[in-house]
């Protein structure tokens, strides 16, 4: 139990980290993405609207920084912004490529390139030509059309650079965070122990407790039930020794499913498992029942299915058939229906525990398998139940690697679904 609570509480703690640095990360990538493409569209219109060149950015004599005129156009009006200064015109690698309406090409610029050759730009500029597109990217290439007079000028920037930047960018972002992970997963596991060692401990004595007085509860109960025997010899059975036997059976058999939940939460606790028929352990537990739901004038119906084996601990798997059917016996209402069933689903078998009952929430209702959880909150002992029968089921279909569920479609009604 511990284990899984520790593989829980590092699980979600992960989790959470991985959550919030893959936000970072992806923020920080995605932030860097949109500046580099804005800062390539800045350059493609700067050459556009500049009639296919980059525009003679040398500073004057008085060797100030170029001033964007108020008339020149709206890609120089953000210069610095987008990291452009008079170096540009010589680190900018780019080509153009001019389109007649009729699809003939009319003029080829490769003068600012060198790994491009005038037929490999032709081809690309008629390929997006003849598709229509006007932007985006082609290869390594960003490029941007436009059209004037009758013809379609692409513009075809070299972004070979940028894309190699951000690529290895998103690299060292992954490889560092995913070391981020793991040394964030190994404090995590060191340290969770160190949190929860107080848990452990709670919790190794809560099991201490439980077993030390399961042991001195069993002795006055047997102690008790011997000296109620010779007063029954004596002077004859009447209602108080009735009712005291009554008392000694509930409270021998609350310690002994104590004691069975507390070895059941053990880690190291082994099943016994073995191949048998579940159809005739099913059926077998279910006959014992019959005579009790006739006396209490109840209709008990049985459908099993036949020749169904399965390979776990059948003192266990009958336990809980019977812990199941007994808690249908006790809370179903008067002159009720029980019904219990068995079938197979693939490689899965599954136990069904139906029952009619008094007034109840619909829906899913696996708060009953919590410990001591009785659905009259006043805790009576009407029923004769101290509300753990359904723990003890609950764990030996957890020990069997199964699942259960309760749950109650009309209200009136309620359905345990054994998986196993």
């Amino acid at each position: 139990m511990l284990k899984k609570l520790r593989r829980k509480f590092i699980a979600i703690a992960m989790l959470s980290v991985s959550i919030v640095l893959i936000a970072i990360v992806g923020t920080i990538n995605i932030a860097n993405y949109i500046s580099t493409n804005q800062a390539l569209d800045a350059r493609l219109s700067l050459i556009a609207d500049n009639g296919g060149t980059f525009p003679d950015m040398t500073p004057g004599d008085s060797g100030k920084k170029l001033e964007p005129k108020s008339d020149q156009p709206p890609a120089m009006n953000d210069l610095q912004k987008h990291g452009i200064s008079q170096e540009s015109p010589f680190d900018t690698r780019y080509f153009t490529v001019t389109i007649a309406s009729d699809g003939t090409v009319g003029s080829v610029d490769t003068g600012k390139i060198a790994s491009i050759s005038a037929g490999t730009a032709e081809e690309y500029a008629a390929e997006l030509w003849k598709k229509g597109k006007k932007k985006g990217f082609f290869a390594d290439y960003k490029y941007l059309a436009t059209d004037s007079d009758g013809t379609t000028m692409y513009v075809f920037l070299n972004c070979q650079r940028e894309i190699s930047t951000i690529r290895t960018y998103v690299l060292t972002s992954a490889g560092t965070g995913a070391l981020g992970l793991v040394i964030v997963f190994v404090m995590i596991y060191f340290f969770s122990g160190k949190v929860l060692k107080p848990v452990s401990e709670s919790y190794e004595k809560q099991k201490r407790f439980i077993t030390d007085a399961s042991h001195e509860i069993k002795t006055p109960l047997t102690i008790i039930d011997a000296n109620t025997e010779v007063i029954e010899m004596m002077e004859g059975e009447n209602e108080w020794t009735q009712s005291t036997r009554k008392q000694i059976a509930r409270l021998t058999s609350l310690t002994e499913k104590l004691v069975f939940l507390s070895r059941m939460d053990e880690e190291g606790t082994k099943l016994e498992k073995v191949s048998f028929s579940l159809s005739d352990a099913v059926l077998d537990t279910a006959e014992g029942f019959r005579s009790v739901a006739k006396t209490k004038g109840k209709q008990f119906e049985i459908n099993v299915a036949e020749h169904v084996e399965y390979v776990g601990d059948e003192k266990n798997i009958r336990q809980m058939i019977s812990l199941l059917l007994d808690n249908a016996m006790k809370y179903s209402s008067d002159q009720g229906i029980i019904r219990i069933a068995l079938k197979t689903s693939g490689k899965n078998k599954i136990i069904t525990v139906w029952n009619t009952t008094d007034q109840i929430e619909k829906g899913k209702l696996d708060m009953l398998f919590e410990r001591f959880y009785r659905m009259d909150a006043s805790h009576n002992s009407r029923t004769g139940g101290f509300g753990i029968g359904l723990s003890v089921v609950y764990a030996i279909v957890k020990a069997h690697k199964g699942k259960i569920t309760a749950k109650s479609e009309d209200g009136k009604s309620i359905l345990f679904t054994v998986v196993l």
